[in-house]
Formats: C-alpha cells, sequence, structure tokens
C-alpha cells in the first residue's frame, strides 16, 4: 500500500502516480497522467501539468511550475520561484498545444530561486544554475552556470561545492574528498 501526505488545500487529478513518503503543500495541484517519485516533496503553491515525471527524492520549493514536456530524474532540486517554458514562441491568439519542447533535468542537479529555464534545453546530471539565471542552451554534467543568459563559470562536485582542477585535469571534492577528472570539456566522477 502507498502512503504520501497530500495537503487538504491540494488538487491532485486522476491518473497520477504518487510514490512512497512524497509529501504535497498547500495550494498544489498535480495535473493527470503525472509520475512523482518516492521521497519526493512539493513545496506550497506548485503546478505540475500532465505527464511531467519527476524521479525520487525530487525537491520541488514554493511557487514553481512544472509545464508538460519536462522530466526531472532523481535528486533534483528546483529552487523556489524558478521557472520553466514548454513552448519557444508563445502566442495568445496561436493554439501551441502537443507542440511543446522537452527539457530533462539529470540526476541531482540544482536549479536555484528565480532560475529560468527556456525549453528544449538538458540539464546534466550535478549541474548547478545558480539563481536568476536564464538558461538559453543545454548544460553539461557538474557545469556550474549563472547569468543573463547563463554563463558556464566552473564545475561543481556532487556534493555541491566548486571544483579547482590542477594541470593534470584532477579535483577533488572539498566535502566529500569524490575524485573528479575533466578531460575534454567533460568532468566524470573517478572516485
Amino acid at each position: 500500500m502507498e502512503s504520501f501526505f497530500v495537503h487538504e488545500s491540494a488538487v491532485i487529478d486522476e491518473g497520477c502516480t504518487i510514490g512512497n513518503g512524497v509529501k504535497i503543500w498547500h495550494f498544489c495541484h498535480i495535473m493527470p497522467k503525472c509520475i512523482i517519485g518516492e521521497g519526493s516533496n512539493i513545496g506550497q503553491n506548485c503546478v505540475i501539468f500532465p505527464n511531467v515525471v519527476l524521479g525520487r527524492n525530487v525537491k520541488v520549493q514554493n511557487n514553481v511550475s512544472i509545464y508538460e514536456g519536462v522530466t526531472c530524474d532523481d535528486d533534483v532540486f528546483l529552487g523556489p520561484s524558478m521557472v520553466f517554458t514548454n513552448v519557444t514562441n508563445p502566442r495568445s491568439g496561436v493554439n501551441r498545444r502537443g507542440q511543446y519542447s522537452k527539457t530533462n533535468v539529470g540526476k541531482g542537479a540544482s536549479i536555484g530561486a528565480n532560475a529560468t529555464i527556456v525549453c528544449g534545453h538538458d540539464i546534466g546530471e550535478y549541474a548547478f544554475i545558480g539563481a536568476g539565471a536564464v538558461v538559453t542552451k543545454s548544460v553539461p554534467a557538474y557545469a556550474l552556470v549563472v547569468g543573463n543568459p547563463a554563463k558556464q563559470i566552473g564545475w561543481m562536485s556532487e556534493y555541491g561545492y566548486r571544483l579547482a582542477f590542477d594541470a593534470d585535469g584532477h579535483a577533488i571534492c572539498a566535502e566529500s574528498s569524490q575524485e573528479y577528472r575533466l578531460e575534454n570539456k567533460i568532468v566524470k566522477r573517478i572516485k
């Protein structure tokens, strides 16, 4: 038997799959055919549109709308009031339903408060999007991006610490002691 918490002011439409341990807070609306993985937390005043898939342990902070076409892998953090889009050329007088661009947020990625993710651009595993950034192109795994438009200024560890690579392309996370290798503009964890 599944067990999850839904605040009395929240609405969950039919056909959703909600995992064990999920918490859905005040004034949320979970639309049809969504999948929310176990242990996820949906903060207050959030809307999750039809067919959205959230992995396990996804943290959605207050005032976030997740539009159709967006998927988030396990352990994603979506900061307060961050924004996804799903149509590249919206017009009120033109119906573009069914023309949604897809965006995937990779495992362990963090998106800061008030950041905007323009649709059709994927966020790599463990990428870190700074608060207020406007992402207009795909972001590689472990990348640290900030600004408008977002520009990469470094690399982040899986624990959320900035990595300092030596001349040989080797770095160690200050908190976890995990080791990373930078080669051809691609970061991989090696230990």
